[in-house]
């Protein structure tokens, strides 16, 4: 009887205890910490800068749904947005407007291009995805994600974007 309430006191009791001194003893600091530490300290650049546009205004340049393909936005951020493009429930292709102001060295790839849509230097990079240069400023990717989606559709998707209006934004 004794051992029971005994037991009944001290465990509790040395729970607390260890919930205390765990919750109060410093963490070592994560590989992560470190390298923030470092970064700040060589003044690097951050990811992106504050003249980059809301990735929310540029959701009204993207072509809508139609001819059985469906859009789905799937991620917005400053500088950045993007939809997934299906058809028959598949995911064919990724869209994608960037904002080239966090990393202008993205715009020396269209610097030779010999191909436009629009009026605006295109290349492909690699074999699924071709992007166009709109206004010296904003990447528009298409990026095939199933054979079927070729690089005459990735062209005839850039062409439905509204080019003219996201090089309108200031």
């Amino acid at each position: 009887m004794i051992w029971q309430r005994l037991r009944r006191t001290i465990a509790p009791l040395l729970l607390t205890v260890l919930l205390l001194v765990t919750s109060c003893s410093s963490q070592p600091a994560s590989r992560f910490d470190q390298a923030q530490r470092e970064s700040t300290q060589r003044g690097a650049a951050p990811a992106v800068v504050k003249e980059a546009t809301q990735g929310s205004e540029f959701n009204k340049f993207f072509p809508k749904d139609g001819d059985g393909f469906d859009r789905v936005f799937v991620q917005e951020k400053k500088g950045f947005a993007e939809a997934k493009l299906n058809k028959g429930g598949k995911n064919v292709a990724m869209l994608s407007i960037s904002d080239t102001a966090s990393t202008p060295e993205a715009r020396k790839k269209f610097e030779n291009s010999t191909q436009q849509i629009g009026g605006y230097p295109v290349v492909d990079q690699g074999a699924n995805i071709t992007a166009a240069l709109v206004g010296n400023r904003y990447q528009v990717k298409v990026q095939s994600r199933d054979p079927s989606f070729t690089k005459s559709d990735r062209e005839a998707w850039l062409a439905k974007f509204n080019l003219g209006g996201l090089a309108a934004i200031k």
